[in-house]
């Protein structure tokens, strides 16, 4: 999968354990981005529709969570090595992000520039064409020259931005084949009728993923598009905007959400670092259901254990903290299943109940035996 700020790579265990916990067997993933979270679903049986706005998500999706058994994974193949073999091609991949920026070295550029050109040439359905262009962007993604988000590249050449671009077949997913969608979240949740479970995953600052991840969105979309500033920005980005990237409108847009939601249960991932106030979140997830929380302690991404750099390369200011808690909320009509989805975050909680008034609650802490790299601690509390 490709560096993405927001992937919730190391959370997709947890996510995927309180998922299987309930009474559920279809489920909704409202900002998909690069479908880890999808995938993880699907690997435990659900049906999944993946959504999001942008391009690059969709091509995602169509290779891991429509992508099923009828692919001609022989085909597929095929038409990787007919793409790989393909003579260098001196385009606009090349010239705007190899020479009017440097996000990947001028050699790499051309294959790029040529494999997308074929796969434009290619007869294919929608999910052979969201294979090889999956395959484009992760193998762009292996050799480029940034920290992981696109609003800047290195000084200086990453070392892996020397590697040959190299076409790989993306890996099947097990379980069920999901669908795809491409549409406004908010537009979307009133739609889901007959749906289980819906994944909330919302941008949570002002900077977009369409932005974070331009590049990206401009190989899928093979546009050409305007672009504006050091980081050649597709133009679009100034105005396909969100209220979600917006401080004003980031809660407003969420409540929005979450009320239009007709799916039984919800599962909500928010940072306390970000526009929306978890705790306000979980307050108004009780009017539709029981609600339980998970406190994951999370390391910051890679940009901000770097800190702020002036243009001479030297570091001005300080890193203000490493890490920040992310909150996983459960909501639905079950106390005692929320309670148990709560309860099966690994490492397995040990839970504690108490019985009696409404408002009784059941809880559980777990703080060891976690492989390196995953949260230190996870608190659970199931609310009724």
């Amino acid at each position: 999968m490709i560096k993405y700020l927001g992937s919730k790579r190391t959370l997709v265990p947890v996510i995927g354990a309180v998922a299987s916990a309930l009474p559920v067997r279809s489920a909704v993933d409202l900002f998909a981005g690069t479908t880890r979270v999808g995938q993880e679903l699907r690997r435990r049986g659900l049906a999944v529709v993946s959504n999001d706005v942008t391009a690059f998500s969709e091509a995602f999706g169509q290779a891991y969570i429509a992508a099923g058994a009828e692919v001609d994974r022989s085909r597929l193949r095929r038409l990787l090595a007919g793409l790989a073999a393909l003579p260098p091609l001196d385009g606009y991949v090349t010239e705007t992000f190899c020479r009017a920026s440097r996000y990947l070295r001028p050699e790499n550029g051309m294959r790029i520039d040529a494999v997308r050109a074929g796969i434009d040439r290619l007869d294919l359905d929608p999910v052979e064409r969201g294979l090889l262009l999956t395959s484009l962007v992760e193998a762009a993604d292996r050799v480029d020259s940034t920290c992981g988000v696109q609003m800047a590249y290195l000084k200086r050449w990453a070392a892996r931005a020397s590697n040959p671009l190299e076409l790989r077949e993306p890996e099947p997913i097990a379980g069920p084949s999901g669908t795809v969608t491409c549409a406004d979240a908010n537009d979307l949740a009133g739609a889901l009728h007959g749906a289980d479970l819906a994944y909330v995953d919302p941008p949570y600052n002002q900077h977009s993923y369409l932005g974070n991840y331009h590049v990206w969105e401009t190989l899928v979309r093979g546009d050409e598009p305007e672009h504006y500033g050091v980081a050649c920005k597709r133009a679009d980005c100034r105005t396909r905007k969100s209220a979600y990237n917006s401080r004003r409108g980031a809660s407003a847009a969420l409540a929005d959400l979450l009320g239009r939601l007709t799916t039984p249960w919800v599962v909500v991932s928010l940072s306390d670092e970000g526009f929306h106030d978890p705790a306000a979140v979980e307050e108004g997830l009780r009017g539709r259901g029981h609600v339980g929380v998970l406190h994951v302690d999370f390391k910051r991404y890679v940009g901000a254990q770097i800190g702020i750099h002036n243009p001479a390369g030297e570091r001005v200011g300080r890193v203000s903290h490493l890490r920040n808690t992310e909150w996983i909320l459960v909501c639905g009509p079950d106390r005692r299943a929320v309670a148990a989805a709560i309860g099966s975050a690994p490492p397995p909680a040990v839970p504690r109940a108490r019985t009696g008034s409404p408002r009784s609650r059941a809880t559980g802490t777990t703080a060891a035996s976690r492989p390196a790299g995953a949260a230190s601690a996870i608190r659970g509390t199931a609310r009724a």
